[in-house]
């Protein structure tokens, strides 16, 4: 899989600068609102413009910006 850079932009003009999947305005959270409600990738796939390569560099993306915060303890 490409750099989840390759799939994920954020733009100032689009959604108030939210992660987006690039091409569109959905944003990451909304990608990891859906999994959590208990939509699989299929579900969402089937329901939006998107690929499952789309919705893995949105949770890689999520991931390595978790991993830059700061942990609480």
């Amino acid at each position: 899989m490409e750099s989840f850079f390759d799939y994920i932009s954020i733009n100032s003009q689009v959604r108030f600068g939210k992660p987006c999947v690039k091409g569109t305005r959905i944003a990451v959270s909304d990608i990891l609102k859906w999994m959590a409600s208990g939509m699989s990738v299929a579900d969402i796939t089937n329901d939006y413009p998107l690929n499952e390569y789309q919705i893995r560099a949105a949770l890689a993306f999520s991931a390595q910006r978790d991993k830059s915060l700061p942990q609480i303890h």
